[in-house]
This record gives C-alpha cells, sequence and structure tokens, in this order.
C-alpha cells in the first residue's frame, strides 16, 4: 500500500533554480545587503555559538569539507568542495549544500543548494568586514581574480559600502572580459587592468581571490602603500595563499575563527603566535579596527561555518510564503515512533 508522509516527515527544499529565483524576487543587491546584515547580527552574539575548524578531507587535486555549528536552538552544517582543477574539465571549482536543522528534535528543517548561496554569503562576509575596517569614503576596489565569485564581491561592496569603481584583473582576459560584461549595467564603473600593478592604482580596497591549490604571490610588498584594506578570501586551505609574507607583517590582521585561519589562511606563512584579532571583537566594539588613515587593515577571510548558518537561517525565513521550494519526503515518520518496521511492512506493494 501506499503511505502518504506525515508533514513532520516533509523537509523545504530549495533547488539551485529556486534560489535563482529568490536572488531575483529579493534583488541581488538588497540580499547581499540583507546577508550582510544577517551575518553582522551573528557575529555580535559569537560567544553563543558552538565553533570548530572545518572538518577537512584533502587529496592532491582538491578538498571535501564539512562545516558545522549550532547556537544552541539551531544547528547548520555545508558541505562543500574546492578543486581548483575544475574549470579546466569544464566543472564547478566549488559546489555545496547545506542544511538547518532543529536542535530540540534534531529534525531538518531546510535542505539548500549552497553554490550560488557560498558566493553570496562570502561576498556579503566580505563587505561587512570592510565596513569596519576599509579607509572611511572607499570608493574605488581592485579586483584580482576575476573567476566565478569576482561579480558577487563587487557587487557586495557596492551595496554594503558604496563603492562606485572597480579594476578588474585576472592572468586570464577571459575572465576578466566575463566579470567585465557582467557587470556593466551594474551602476559600478569597471575598469579592465592588465596587470595586478595597474589594478591596484588608485584603490582604496584589494580583494584577492585566485583559485590555484599552491603558495603564490598575487601582491608583492612594493605594490602597497599605506591605508589600504586588503580582501584575502583566495587562501582557504593549507599550502594556499596569495599575498608574499612581508606584506602581512606589515598589516593589522583580522580573522574569522584563530583556529582556522591559522592553518588555512595567510597567517599560516607566520609564526603561530602572531597577533590577530577576531572580527567579532571589532564589530562588538571590544577591540579597534581601523585606527588611522596610513593603517593597513587584511581581513584573511577563509569562511567560516557560522556565516553559513547566517545564511542558511536567512534562506528559511525568505521562502515562507513563497512558492520557491519543494518538500522532500526526507524524514521516516511512523504513526508510532518505535515501530519503523511496521512501517516499512505496511508499504509492501
Amino acid at each position: 500500500m501506499t503511505l502518504l508522509p506525515s508533514d513532520r516527515a516533509l523537509v523545504p527544499f530549495v533547488s539551485v533554480q529556486h534560489m535563482m529565483g529568490l536572488v531575483h524576487e529579493i534583488g541581488i543587491e538588497k540580499m547581499l545587503l540583507d546577508l550582510a546584515t544577517e551575518i553582522e547580527g551573528d557575529f555580535r552574539r559569537w560567544e553563543s555559538f558552538d565553533k570548530t575548524p572545518r572538518v577537512a578531507s584533502h587529496s592532491p587535486v582538491g578538498v571535501i569539507e564539512l562545516m558545522p555549528t549550532s547556537d544552541g536552538q539551531m544547528y547548520g552544517f555545508k558541505y562543500v568542495n574546492g578543486h581548483p582543477k575544475n574549470t579546466r574539465e569544464g566543472l564547478q571549482t566549488v559546489t555545496a549544500f547545506g542544511l538547518l536543522a532543529d536542535v530540540e528534535t534534531g529534525y531538518p528543517k531546510l535542505l539548500t543548494e549552497m553554490t550560488l548561496l557560498t558566493a553570496l554569503r562570502t561576498a556579503a562576509t566580505s563587505a561587512m568586514a570592510a565596513r569596519h575596517l576599509a579607509p572611511e569614503q572607499s570608493r574605488c576596489m581592485a579586483m584580482i581574480g576575476n573567476g566565478a565569485q569576482a561579480e558577487f564581491q563587487c557587487l557586495a561592496f557596492k551595496a554594503v559600502c558604496g563603492i562606485d569603481t572597480v579594476r578588474l584583473y585576472d592572468i586570464d582576459p577571459v575572465a576578466t572580459r566575463k566579470a567585465a560584461r557582467n557587470l556593466q549595467d551594474s551602476g559600478l564603473t569597471v575598469i579592465t587592468c592588465k596587470s595586478s600593478q595597474e589594478a591596484i592604482e588608485g584603490a582604496q580596497i584589494i580583494t584577492t581571490c585566485t583559485a590555484d591549490k599552491q603558495y603564490a604571490t598575487i601582491l608583492t610588498d612594493n605594490m602597497i602603500g599605506s591605508g589600504v584594506h586588503i580582501n584575502a578570501i583566495g587562501g582557504d586551505c593549507p599550502g594556499k595563499t596569495e599575498l608574499h609574507r612581508d606584506i602581512l607583517m606589515r598589516s593589522d590582521i583580522f580573522v574569522e575563527y584563530p583556529p582556522q585561519t591559522r592553518v588555512e589562511g595567510e597567517i599560516q606563512q607566520l609564526d603561530p603566535d602572531h597577533p590577530t584579532t577576531e572580527l567579532w571583537q571589532v564589530i562588538t566594539g571590544q577591540k579597534p579596527g581601523r585606527r588611522d588613515g596610513r593603517q593597513i587593515t587584511l581581513f584573511d577571510s577563509v569562511g567560516f561555518a557560522i556565516e553559513d548558518f547566517s545564511a542558511l537561517r536567512y534562506i528559511h525565513r525568505a521562502i515562507q510564503g513563497t512558492d520557491l521550494y519543494v518538500e522532500l519526503d526526507l524524514l521516516a515518520d511512523p504513526d508510532d515512533p518505535r515501530d519503523l518496521f511496521g512501517m516499512l511492512g505496511r508499504a509492501r506493494p
């Protein structure tokens, strides 16, 4: 016989198509601004979260990770990979999905794609951090690395920080042309550049977002003058960095969760006791962020599970009252919770 699932067995699932529809319904800049606000709110209550470095399975070609956290009421995790070689095979470097669950029962409340959502929350986090760390009245950003993340970063900095000009550079000019084309109707002034050096000219904010899994030097010490904010988001696993060590030595460094960043971020190049400031402490006023106009601030961002938790909770609210999800029969929920086998038997054809 056919057994219909109970309401408790059904879990909302947001597909890629649904996520794209939700972004267009809300508007991408508003959604980025909303996510930045949501993430900042959770950074303000940072101490209420379970925190652990992501669980990573490394291989010679990439990494597969689980990123869990909980605030005691809800639990969330993200599955995400990072395989830089994928683009040569016509595949995404990063793919992801995530789940939000009720701590009281353990029942899932949301299952969603997070490839698009990770790009959105990463950009929102970058811009939220810059709102606290970048020079006042910053209007120009250099975007070095013009892959899948670039346009999201540019639009987030426009929506959250008010930049009006982006200077694009990638070692692959096809990527730069792609990013420029996608941003042509964004309201930003878009300038394509032929080198990293050219890209950073006149920029108050410098974002690096390159993908190769190697110790790289995207920016050298002589390129970086005083008074800029560096948003380094490409380094996110052991053996993968973008900045020359000397830049780090001249910068005030801000991080998400030090035990994770010291393994995966730019600061893996430094001594384990090199001083850093946790971003949540700046947001709550416990530690200073930017102190003066000559300071070099560096957000050494590797991505942390609380940011994904914020995004999952935002999506869970945003889909209410819409048709931008389907209900999956994901949980076995027999009438008698002790009779799972009986439920199976009654479903015999």
